[in-house]
């Protein structure tokens, strides 16, 4: 069985909290639970534990999902907060860790929104802590109340993975729920598809073979919700799963 460990996301301590009030918590979003489990595919929650622990555990995956969720610290890739969005250092600093075992030990990564973005720290890249006003060009990518309702067109550079996979696909679009977007681009990254306002959607890691190691800005994992309105997500998770076999 092929095992796929998942980067968690996390909950701190709110006394405000009913369960489990004073404690951090842990967990994986059920449409990305859906999503990832399939026949002979076993999903692994990578659990926050000491780092001689921790690693013995990414040994035992076969492959590596970084999931959604709260921004990125600006301090994880060298600059200081410029209003409020402040982000989620320790998980940032938990999942840069895993990111690097993958990489280093040749393992495949799919990385999603955030995880798109963390892969893109990672190489040295940077991000907009706020696009809608670091980004005069950029469309607002997110809705709060519509959230995975919105979406968008996307452009495949042309003899790129995405544009191979989805190859005579006609009008092509994704849905869009990020609040943070890539800057500048980390080294050894190849774009893969653009917005119609120039942010980058995704792009792959040039130094393994187109889909091993890879990022997507929007959520495949939240497709069902809009349907045939936007592309296969089934083709993007079976190029990862390709390499995990």
């Amino acid at each position: 069985m092929i095992k796929i460990g998942i980067s968690s996301c996390f909950m701190y301590p709110d006394k405000e909290r009913t369960v489990f009030g004073h404690k951090s918590l842990s967990y994986l979003e059920n449409d990305m639970a859906r999503y990832l489990t399939r026949k002979g595919v076993l999903p692994v929650l990578i659990p926050d534990v000491a780092d001689e622990l921790l690693e013995d555990i990414l040994i035992e995956m076969d492959g590596f999902v970084f999931q959604g969720g709260v921004d990125l610290a600006p301090e994880t890739y060298g600059e200081k907060p410029i209003g409020k969005w402040k982000g989620d250092a320790y998980r940032d600093q938990y999942e840069l860790k895993i990111m690097d075992y993958a990489v280093k030990n040749s393992k495949p990564v799919f990385a999603i929104c955030r995880g798109m973005q963390l892969m893109n720290v990672y190489f040295g890249g940077t991000l907009y802590q706020d696009t809608i006003t670091q980004n005069p060009n950029a469309e607002n990518h997110r809705s709060a109340e519509l959230y995975d309702t919105i979406r968008h067109p996307i452009d495949f550079v042309e003899g790129t993975l995405l544009d191979k996979l989805y190859n005579g696909v006609e009008n092509p679009h994704v849905n869009t729920v990020h609040h943070q977007a890539v800057k500048d681009l980390g080294n050894d990254l190849e774009v893969y598809a653009t917005s119609p306002d120039g942010l980058i959607e995704a792009f792959g890691y040039i130094k393994e073979p187109e889909g091993k190691v890879f990022g997507v800005q929007w959520h495949p994992e939240f497709s069902p919700t809009l349907g045939a309105a936007v592309i296969n997500e089934d083709l993007l998770y079976e190029a990862f799963l390709k390499h995990t076999r």
